[in-house]
């Protein structure tokens, strides 16, 4: 870890625990700032507090008192979940208080080179394919961010030897001001979190952040099938990689009579690879390019892909049994999730979904039912996908109380060849906490069958 001297003596205010929260305090405590905590659980109900209490850093719970922007911070650093309409945020703005999250402290203390994935779909598996990849071909590989390890956690223990790969969020970007990745990748744009950006546009930016600080030094890998993703290529500064699905490229990433390449040299048969979808093709045509760029060898790239099935909930494979294949997407919480997940399959699928009522209607699916043969639908959007699901002519659709409940009546409905998919294509809150304690307990219930 690099020993700066930015923040020794200055005021900082974290305003926003969890995981990040946490790091980001103790991380800026050690680097000498004098560091208030903020965060809206009680004191009482909050340990992370406590213990940050512990270690002698100033600690308010309960609320933001906005009256906290009268004790002369010099930075916020904020959870990236918080909005920027919080009132202590937008005072702060309003002051020309710098708001950062702590992706940009992993960056200043970092000795190890980033390579950072951001997209509307597919970072995970993006960034999990990869730091798998780097793994095969040692170099040495961590992984951080949006995917559950904590980046400045990750920052203070690397070394010049190794690689942070890093998932990162549009909330993430929107806090960075000096981060850069020597490798940057956007695996797709599209609409969402329209409530936290406000517009398209203010969210596509978001995204667009990644890239605008790199150099001609550095690499931006950039989905050239997507105009609003060849927009921001235009405007790097970066030496670009494009990739895509769609058609034959001079140089990046392509497909060609059934290999994907890179730059004009065929890396490996289509066939061979383990992880099913035509739009994980986007995902590991873009770990292959950031792979190459950092020298690994093909044998690396064909020994992971001929065996990497996916990353958990997200159209992970779970099991066959009696002919079945069961695939846990629990992770396709909106339909511009679920909608890929049904493209992967050519075999009749038996389709789980339902979830958190956001007060939209399921009408988009309809052209991609065409392989559903039977629908099952759980929590409050249940009435609404049946619906969807009669016009597209399924004739057997089957409400039940919960995903537990489903498997076993999807699988009476199966036959030897079936897919059982769960795809919700909703949030998991009206039932389950997260999406993960859904896809678990999908996997628990297909584990029970046998």
């Amino acid at each position: 870890m690099k020993q700066i001297k930015t923040y020794l003596h200055k005021k900082i205010l974290v305003l926003g625990l969890a995981k990040s929260g946490v790091t980001a305090a103790a991380l800026l405590h050690k680097l000498g700032a004098f560091v208030t905590v903020n965060d809206k659980k009680p004191l009482s109900e909050n340990p992370e507090a406590r213990g940050l209490l512990e270690q002698g850093i100033k600690v308010i719970c309960g609320e933001h008192p906005v009256e906290l922007l009268d004790e002369g911070f010099e930075l916020i650093v904020k959870n990236p979940g918080i909005p920027y309409e919080n009132p202590i945020i937008k005072g702060a703005i309003e002051k020309g208080i710098p708001v950062l999250t702590e992706v940009e402290l992993a960056y200043q203390i970092s000795e190890a080179p980033f390579i950072g994935i951001t997209g509307t779909n597919g970072k995970t598996t993006t960034t999990t394919l990869i730091f798998e990849i780097l793994n095969q071909g040692k170099k040495n590989p961590l992984i951080a961010g949006n995917i559950g390890t904590v980046a400045s956690g990750v920052a203070e223990e690397a070394s010049q030897d190794n690689n942070i790969v890093i998932e990162l969020s549009s909330f993430q970007l929107m806090g960075i001001e000096t981060f850069t990745p020597k490798i940057a990748i956007i695996t797709n744009l599209y609409d969402a979190h329209l409530d936290y950006h406000g517009t398209r546009d203010e969210y596509f930016k978001a995204k667009a952040n990644i890239t605008k600080n790199q150099t001609i030094e550095d690499y931006f890998i950039y989905n050239a099938d997507q105009q609003e993703v060849r927009e921001v290529a235009e405007h790097s500064l970066a030496t670009t990689i494009p990739f895509s699905t769609k058609k034959v490229l001079n140089e990046g990433a392509y497909l060609s009579e059934g290999y994907i390449c890179f730059n004009g040299e065929k890396v490996m048969l289509v066939e061979e690879i383990a992880l099913p979808g035509t739009h994980n093709l986007e995902n590991i045509l873009s770990a292959m390019a950031a792979a190459k760029l950092t020298g690994v060898s093909n044998e690396a790239i064909q020994n992971v892909l001929r065996t990497f099935a996916g990353v958990k909930h997200r159209l992970q494979y779970v099991t066959e049994m009696s002919g079945r294949k069961f695939y846990n997407d629990s992770k396709a919480t909106n339909i511009l999730a679920t909608i890929p997940a049904l493209q992967a399959f050519k075999n009749p699928i038996i389709l789980l979904a339902g979830g958190l009522d956001r007060g939209n209607e399921f009408d988009e699916l309809l052209p991609y039912l065409k392989h559903v043969k039977a629908l099952l639908t759980f929590g409050q959007t249940a009435a609404k996908i049946e619906r969807v699901g009669r016009e597209a002519g399924i004739k057997q659709i089957t409400r039940v109380d919960n995903v537990e409940k489903a498997v076993p009546v999807a699988y009476q409905y199966s036959e030897p060849g079936d897919v059982i998919l769960l795809s919700p294509a909703c949030a998991s809150w009206d039932q389950y906490k997260t999406f993960e304690v859904r896809g678990d307990i999908f996997i628990e219930a297909v584990h029970k069958l046998k």
